[in-house]
């Protein structure tokens, strides 16, 4: 049996040739205004990290991602830069992994810590084991990113960029930069946003949610 995004759900091995023929999902792309719901959640070394750790910040972004998909996969490198570049001027980056993990043993806070060794990420990367506060943001895929401002208001939510695995546009984040410079320099953000896409949040069986289809 292939669950989507090509993933066999007991050993979570990615099978490159089946990128082409994907099931995804898209953002549920939250309402802008949206005040940042909250969270309480442990980083790969047992730290627990909160909303209320982030206050103060010039924007924040929200990534719900995971180690094993291949649109996650495909964004690392530019994610990794982004949160180089962005941490500087006052923004706060964390990443959320809400995916079960007794099927999906490669997502598990272990392989956690070494992906984001290994992927060079200087943010939270965070476990939300309950599925929570996934569903508080009524995240969808991964990636699905949220972005912020300094009062915790939705601004931008949606893509990173245009490129996807396989289809040779180059990863640049240009979209969720643009919308992290609009907020720092005390502009609106473009209201043409476009979804995030990738593979489905693995909600634990019985878990999912109403927006999951």
């Amino acid at each position: 049996m292939i669950s989507r995004c090509g993933q066999q759900p007991l050993d979570n091995q990615y099978i490159p040739t089946h990128i082409a023929n994907m099931v995804a999902v898209n953002s549920t792309m939250l309402p802008l205004g949206t005040r940042a719901p909250d969270f309480m959640l442990p980083d790969t070394s047992g730290k627990v990290v909160s909303l209320m750790d982030l206050q103060g910040a010039a924007a924040l972004a929200v990534v719900f991602m995971c180690n094993h998909c291949p649109y996650v996969k495909h964004i690392r490198w530019g994610l990794a830069q982004l949160a180089r570049d962005y941490q500087p001027k006052g923004v706060a980056v964390v990443g959320i992994s809400s995916n079960d993990v007794q099927n999906y043993p490669a997502d598990s806070p272990a392989k956690m810590a070494e992906e984001a060794k290994a992927a060079g990420y200087i943010f939270p990367y965070l476990y939300d084991e309950s599925q929570e506060v996934a569903k508080a943001y009524k995240a969808a895929c991964t990636p699905d990113l949220y972005l912020f401002d300094n009062e915790q208001r939705l601004v931008y939510r949606g893509q990173f960029d245009d490129s996807r695995p396989g289809n040779g546009i180059p990863v640049t984040g240009k979209n969720l930069r643009a919308a992290l410079d609009a907020v720092l320099a005390g502009k609106p953000t473009s209201a043409a946003q476009k979804p995030s896409i990738g593979c489905n949040i693995k909600w634990k069986p019985g878990n999912e949610p109403d927006y999951f289809g």
